[in-house]
């Protein structure tokens, strides 16, 4: 069969070298509840056609962010991406961008790493930063891991305020390698729990800002007492606009700043692919996770540029290697770059400024809405809001209406106990008439 080759022998001579009695064995790591008990609902044959239609239809069942107005942040944000991101990623020089595992060869590929590298160093406000990783929850990860490395100390500690999805990212990448981690309960204004969990033991010290409810804090003093106890301070940004209007996490102090780049050149995309952003300070540069490219010059004279750094699994040393991830979303990092050589510094604060402007006037008009409690006490585009009635259940009634109104905190962390919270994100793309339309609709929901 042209799509089944495997005979039934295959499979079992397959099974039995493995030492497995049958595919099910398999996924017995995955809990029962998220397994299918059998084949799910669909023809077990049709045409291309056919499957084109069914499928089509059942994608018309869905409000998308582009033709409703749209609220949901939570670590994946709604920008414009401009249309010459598209065409510069289709040109011949960049299009198979990829890994380069002939680096000096690629010289194209070379050249906008190199460009991307600076231009995060300087969002971030780090001496370094490597050519990306695949997103930021295994960034941070990753960072975590360097932490253990750099310390010699085997425990993170984690701000209450990192996004659930990361901090479980991390948790199950660095326990399978023995590290602690100590999560800290969720809170809006997390940071002033983290220093009393400060340790002799503690590695590094994660915090996130804006954090996963939206408050931006200065972590100066955390990076303070964390580098009085010996530990580093990792710093998360999960909305990459932000750092074009808030104090970068390098002048706060931090050792290691583990970021998604989504947010810029990158459409929402269904959730990925996406762009983990890698930067540190200059003395752990060979801790650091990834590929490193650098500025030369070849045998004429002539600038060029190489692959400096590249201790990872697919290459030589692989028992030294500091990381097993062994790509760099190399498309993701073009449009990134693409779309940073558009904006200039210039072109961002103003963009960051306008999220924020449009994330207050959201703010605005909810908090006069009876039974609305505005949570977040400083923000850039997002925020949390306190509802008389669980937020799922509300973001189901607005979706009625036409409205994608936010992200339940509980659809992120049920275990929380703060079904009543929302999530609210606005971007340069909200238009007034999205306020507006938010805004009724919600005071309409909560009054019956």
């Amino acid at each position: 069969m042209r799509y089944l080759p495997l005979t039934p022998d295959d499979r079992e001579a397959m099974l039995a070298a493995i030492g497995v009695k049958s595919i099910d064995d398999l996924f017995v790591d995955v809990p029962e509840a998220a397994r299918l008990a059998g084949p799910v609902d669909l023809p077990r044959v049709a045409g291309e056609l056919e499957v084109e239609r069914a499928l089509g239809a059942m994608a018309a069942r869905n409000a998308t962010a582009g033709t409703v107005p749209f609220f949901c942040g939570a670590g994946a944000y709604k920008h414009h991406v401009p249309a010459t991101v598209d065409h510069v990623i289709q040109r011949s020089e960049f299009l198979t961008s990829y890994t380069p595992y002939q680096p000096e060869i690629a010289q194209g590929t070379l050249q906008y790493l190199y460009e991307f590298q600076t231009q995060v160093a300087n969002l971030t406000g780090m001496a370094v930063a490597n050519a990306s990783l695949y997103d930021g929850s295994t960034a941070m990860a990753e960072g975590v891991l360097m932490a253990t490395r750099v310390t010699r100390r085997n425990k993170a500690v984690i701000s209450g305020g990192v996004h659930p999805h990361y901090v479980k990212a991390t948790e199950t990448v660095v326990h399978a390698v023995g590290v602690e981690t100590e999560a800290l309960p969720a809170a809006v204004d997390a940071e002033a729990d983290v220093i009393a969990r400060i340790g002799p033991d503690t590695a590094c010290v994660v915090v996130q800002t804006p954090n996963i409810f939206g408050t931006a804090t200065d972590v100066t003093k955390i990076a303070e007492a964390a580098h009085a106890a010996g530990a580093l301070l990792i710093v998360v940004v999960t909305e990459a606009v932000s750092m074009g209007l808030l104090k970068s996490p390098g002048e706060m102090g931090a050792d290691i700043v583990a970021a998604e780049g989504q947010s810029i050149g990158n459409a929402l995309n269904y959730g990925g692919p996406y762009v983990g952003l890698f930067a540190t300070r200059d003395k752990l540069v060979r801790q650091m996770p990834g590929r490193l490219c650098g500025e030369t010059v070849d045998a004429d004279g002539e600038r060029g540029f190489v692959l400096t750094l590249s201790t990872r699994e697919q290459h030589i040393r692989r028992d030294k290697a500091t990381s097993n991830i062994c790509t760099n979303s190399g498309l993701c990092t073009l449009a990134f770059t693409i779309h940073m050589s558009l904006l200039g510094e210039t072109g961002l604060r103003r963009l960051a400024l306008l999220n924020h402007e449009t994330a207050v006037a959201t703010r605005d008009a909810l908090k006069t809405i009876p039974g609305v409690e505005i949570l977040t006490p400083r923000f850039f585009n997002e925020f949390a809001v306190k509802l008389p009635r669980p937020a799922a259940e509300v973001v189901e009634q607005l979706a009625s209406h036409h409205i994608l109104a936010g992200v339940p905190y509980s659809r992120l962390a049920p275990e929380a106990g703060m079904d009543d919270v929302l999530l609210v994100a606005a971007t340069e793309t909200t238009t007034e008439a999205d306020i507006k339309s938010l805004a009724s609709a919600l005071a309409k929901v909560l009054a019956n």
